[in-house]
């Protein structure tokens, strides 16, 4: 068994909206992930401008992390706001700029105003014309500065009313008491029909024979979730989003099999809209011995 209090895995969570804030003031992604001190990183939204490096493979590089990464989404990162204010974004209901109404046939974005000061913008809607941007792709991504001993990916497909095409990342580590999978994903809103992704998710996992962490933005509360997916418990209870003043958890790290839970917890505002979570893990003497 392990010693009390000590861990053979730590895991973190971090939806990074492309590493800026609501007004697209940028922050140091890097710097939040050195703080983590984790030995596995997910990263949602992390952001890839075209012809340039990635996010998470500059995270990679300066912090000694092997990286694997998969694309959501491609669409654009605007310029920042010349005239920020202090709140983390501008006020819903009083937003500078013109306002425009996404281009699409759904009910929702049809009486939807969209602020073209908004930092992201999927391609799937016309950027208005005359504004600041930087054209790339948002990605999923996990980092581990453990041996890598396997990675897989599986594609969850695009909702119809969802921007993203969602999927998630399996990489197998190497612990000192042995070998656990790491899985990495964001998941569509639950209005947009996840339960369709969390099953054939669910079909996937079910292969995995090793202790296994699920990791990700589940946009989704952890007892639905849960129930979802039988067998898998919580390792972080606690508000994530919004970052400013968390009232909801769609942020979660989940376990299955082998794995003894020694701490989780929702870390403070990073820059992000999203707070980044974490656990520190054990692999009970159970999976160590099978």
């Amino acid at each position: 068994m392990p010693a009390p209090g000590s861990s053979d895995l730590t895991v973190a969570s971090f939806n990074v909206h492309s590493g800026v804030d609501g007004w697209g003031r940028r922050f140091d992604v890097a710097a939040v992930c050195a703080h983590l001190d984790a030995d596995v990183i997910v990263l949602q939204e992390s952001w890839t401008p075209v012809g340039g490096k990635g996010m998470a493979n500059e995270i990679g590089q300066q912090l000694g992390y092997f990286v694997s990464e998969l694309t959501t989404c491609a669409g654009r990162l605007s310029a920042a706001h010349p005239h920020p204010g202090k709140r983390w974004k501008p006020p819903s209901r009083r937003l500078d700029g013109p306002r425009v109404v996404l281009p699409d046939r759904t009910r929702a974005a049809a009486k939807t105003p969209i602020s073209t000061q908004s930092p992201t913008w999927p391609s799937t809607r016309r950027w208005p014309h005359g504004t600041g941007s930087e054209r790339g792709c948002w990605n999923l991504a996990v980092l581990s500065r453990l041996p890598v001993l396997h990675t897989d990916t599986i594609d969850l497909g695009q909702l119809r009313y969802d921007v993203a095409r969602r999927g998630a990342i399996r990489i197998d580590v190497e612990t000192r008491r042995g070998p656990v999978a790491v899985v990495g994903t964001h998941l569509a809103h639950l209005s947009r029909g996840s339960p369709l992704q969390i099953r054939r998710l669910r079909r996937w996992l079910e292969a995995i024979r090793v202790p296994a962490v699920l990791a990700g933005d589940m946009n989704l509360w952890g007892p639905p979730l849960v129930a979802q997916l039988p067998g898998w418990r919580r390792a972080v209870k606690g508000r994530s989003w919004p970052a400013w003043f968390p009232h909801s958890q769609p942020d979660h790290i989940l376990v299955h099999g082998g794995l003894d839970v020694i701490e989780g917890s929702v870390l403070s505002a990073a820059g992000s809209d999203h707070r980044p979570v974490l656990a520190r893990l054990a692999v009970s003497s159970e999976a160590e011995g099978a």
